[in-house]
């Protein structure tokens, strides 16, 4: 097949991304507006805002990865964007924009998976896995161990029960007064602080399975906050004992996924894949199975078109077909397994 310039637009929730991957030379441009600071006042994302906000964003940041590429709208030969899941007004933007742009250029379209654009994002760095390998998905609402042979051909392995890690992170940020976004800031918090003063759960930890379930570690939070009252260092202290037990309970899934597996190959993706404490611990731990760790450059953990661009372009490598511009749905759920 010959090469294809595909442009990729994600807008499932507080970020807009654009970018342009070529399916041989790989990502020649991405652009990303986070919306942090629309939502700060509000503690969390609000949706009717997130939604005014892609509009705004998304020509200006088209224009962007164009000029920064050498490239013009009639080099494009397909558009993917992120067709769920994600809020639906917010989906319902970028879709409506990739379908009307293709339309336009005559070119066709790529619905794309979300959890596939951060799941097949560490392909793109300098140091890239082989399929097959297992892929531990820590991204907003989402906990997943996937057994990934190849692009479209997903295994569940195991799933969060209830609250996801990054929802667990930025829940007890708020219990906590951090601010928002939560996770990273009680991320930075527990690197001031020290493990044992707190006795928090590793919930699931020797389940047997490969599920995972973080709502009561938040519980157990709320509980101690409730008790008494916390200073800085305690405050501190509290987070790094949360985040140590995230990290175990993530780890030693994972781990054991590799093992259930055979593998010796293992993804992290998604906005918590950059916690640089359960970077850490998953090499550690790999390395001692005489396995490898892979991620996505820092800049790609978190959404960004980058990634739904690249997924679009392995799409129409592995020979899925896209569609004809023109009609379209948007799905706010949806399993990956279906995509």
């Amino acid at each position: 097949m010959a090469a294809m310039l595909v442009l990729g637009i994600e807008s499932s929730c507080d970020e807009t991304g654009l970018a342009l991957c070529d399916s041989e030379r790989g990502l020649l441009a991405h652009a990303l507006h986070s919306q942090v600071d629309l939502h700060e006042a509000y503690g969390g994302v609000v949706p009717e805002l997130a939604s005014r906000d892609h509009i705004r964003r998304i020509v200006p940041l088209l224009r962007k990865v164009l000029a920064d590429a050498g490239a013009r709208a009639g080099d494009i030969d397909a558009v993917a964007y992120t067709a769920g899941p994600g809020l639906a007004g917010a989906l319902l933007v970028g879709a409506g924009f990739a379908e009307a742009l293709a339309f336009a250029l005559g070119v066709p379209v790529l619905p794309v998976h979300h959890l596939e654009g951060h799941l097949l994002s560490p392909l793109l760095a300098a140091e890239a896995p082989r399929f097959p390998f297992v892929a531990l998905l820590v991204s907003g609402g989402h906990t997943q161990l996937m057994r990934v042979a190849g692009v479209g051909r997903y295994e569940l392995l195991g799933e969060t029960l209830d609250d996801a890690a990054g929802e667990a992170f930025d829940k007890t940020a708020k219990l906590l007064g951090l601010g928002y976004p939560g996770g990273p800031q009680l991320a930075r918090l527990a690197e001031r602080g020290e493990t044992g003063r707190f006795a928090l759960p590793r919930p699931m930890l020797r389940s047997g399975d490969l599920d995972f379930s973080f709502s009561g570690l938040k519980t157990a939070v709320m509980t101690l906050v409730g008790r008494q009252a916390l200073d800085e260092q305690a405050k501190a202290d509290l987070c790094a004992e949360f985040q140590a037990a995230i990290v175990e309970v993530l780890s030693a899934k994972a781990l054991a996924a590799l093992a259930a597996t055979g593998l010796k190959q293992l993804v992290i993706a998604g906005g918590v894949g950059a916690n640089l404490a359960l970077r850490a611990a998953l090499a550690a731990g790999a390395a001692e199975a005489g396995a490898r760790v892979f991620h996505p450059e820092p800049a790609l953990c978190t959404d960004n078109g980058a990634m739904i661009a690249f997924a679009g372009a392995q799409r129409l490598a592995a020979g899925f077909a896209p569609k004809p511009a023109g009609g379209f749905g948007v799905r706010p759920r949806w399993d990956l397994q279906e995509a």
